[in-house]
């Protein structure tokens, strides 16, 4: 009897999350879904298979955190922003002695998660964090193509673009906005950096995807692949890696960083025509309205994504080499938007630790402790990607590139 408690399963990835484990059953003979909206959950909970159950709690109250969690073998924690609450959560898991995955994408987060891996080796738990798609995914293929495929790797570029969502709430800007806020980390020239914001407009590029018409303009954003990858990667002669993306369509997320730059998410309050208005408040409505007439204005308004990841090196032989992988939002993936696409991943790592095929304890990226082999082979068949599909059917495209420019693709 194994049991998986997941916070915040009544949000976007969270839902996700737990409908995937619901159909883990001889791994986690209970999946529960801990949520401050416990009409939802129950809701939820109801539309699953029986061994799914609801309770209700509220992560800015530690005893509620503790009471949900208490009795757990893996906490699936799902709970934004992560820069609010990641430590509070991540601590309790520690003191309580179990087993933990996150989807965080915040940088700073990232950091105080990392100073915690002492007190998680101590507690002789596996945390492993950032188990979404970027990061997550992004992390395993750019470290099997450093580690595996290529002899040196110099270089790892990822890029993102996505939207076109049902709905986009007040959280999702409201975390664009922390993150047009704060630095970039990134790693030139065989160091770890920090790139103000203001300053960062030389590293912007000009990217195609592969399933994606025409070009994007995408911007350096603060992820913490470019924290992790130097820190965990053991491979010769790495310089760089970035994180860049965009959000579709490009005039909104133009008018996002547009808003921002003028300073109108400020949450100080001013005084129109006597009311009390926080900008922060306008500029979230705001875009939300202007996000829907956008979208009704497009001719194509299927949610789609990707993302890719670059890396660039060398063979044995000295010869150049570049392996790039497409995780695109279409084929099987079709559907899967940014709450499947974070928390399928996620549960699939929570599956692998209950499997024992995580072994490592501390505070880990994916790349730190999570065979890429054994977590595409599960994403296969959670996914029921056949070995036969057609390569326009498979969410994951790789591609290899020689010296002389010759491509050759494949499929997962």
């Amino acid at each position: 009897m194994a049991c998986i408690t997941v916070l915040g399963g009544c949000g976007v990835v969270g839902t996700a999350a737990v409908k995937m484990l619901a159909t883990q059953m001889e791994v986690f003979s209970e999946v529960v879904i801990a949520d401050f909206n416990i009409q939802k959950a129950k809701q939820i909970a109801g539309e699953l298979e029986g061994h799914v159950r609801a309770i209700q709690f509220d992560a800015n109250d530690i005893s509620s955190i503790n009471s949900a969690i208490k009795g757990s073998d893996v906490v699936l924690n799902t709970v934004g922003p992560y820069y609010q609450y990641e430590k509070p959560i991540l601590s309790t898991v520690i003191e309580l002695g179990i087993n933990y995955v996150d989807v965080n994408d915040d940088t700073g987060a990232t950091y105080e998660a990392l100073e915690m891996d002492a007190a998680a080796k101590k507690a002789g738990i596996t945390a492993l964090i950032g188990m979404g798609s970027s990061p997550g995914i992004t992390n395993l293929l750019a470290s099997f193509a450093a580690t595996e495929l290529l002899y040196e790797c110099e270089s790892i570029d990822m890029y993102h673009a996505h939207g076109f969502e049902p709905s986009e709430g007040p959280g999702v800007i409201g975390h664009r906005f922390y993150c047009l806020s704060n630095p970039i980390p990134v790693f030139l020239d065989g160091q770890a950096q920090l790139v103000a914001q203001q300053e960062s407009a030389a590293l912007e590029e000009e990217v195609e995807f592969i399933n994606l018409e025409g070009r994007y303009r995408v911007y350096p954003y603060p992820h913490p692949e470019p924290i992790t990858l130097p820190m965990f990667l053991k491979t010769r002669g790495l310089k760089r890696v970035t994180n860049k993306g965009t959000v579709i369509p490009e005039n909104y997320y133009n008018l996002t960083r547009s808003i921002h730059a003028l300073g109108l998410d400020s949450k100080d309050p001013v005084n129109v025509k006597g009311q009390q208005v926080i900008p922060y408040d306008f500029a979230i409505a705001y875009l939300i309205k202007k996000r829907d007439e956008f979208i009704n204005k497009a001719s194509n308004k299927e949610p789609r994504g990707c993302v890719k990841i670059v890396c660039k090196g060398k063979t044995k032989k000295g010869q150049k080499q570049t392996y790039v992988f497409s995780l695109v939002s279409e084929g099987v993936g079709k559907g899967q938007a940014l709450g499947e696409g974070t928390g399928i991943p996620a549960a699939l790592g929570a599956v692998l630790i209950q499997q024992g095929k995580i072994k490592k304890k501390g505070v880990l990226p994916p790349e730190g402790c999570v065979n890429v082999w054994s977590f595409l082979q599960l994403m296969k068949r959670a996914m029921k990607i056949d070995d036969t599909v057609e390569e326009k059917k498979s969410p994951l495209i790789i591609e290899s590139i020689d010296a002389d420019g010759i491509v050759k693709r494949m499929q997962l």
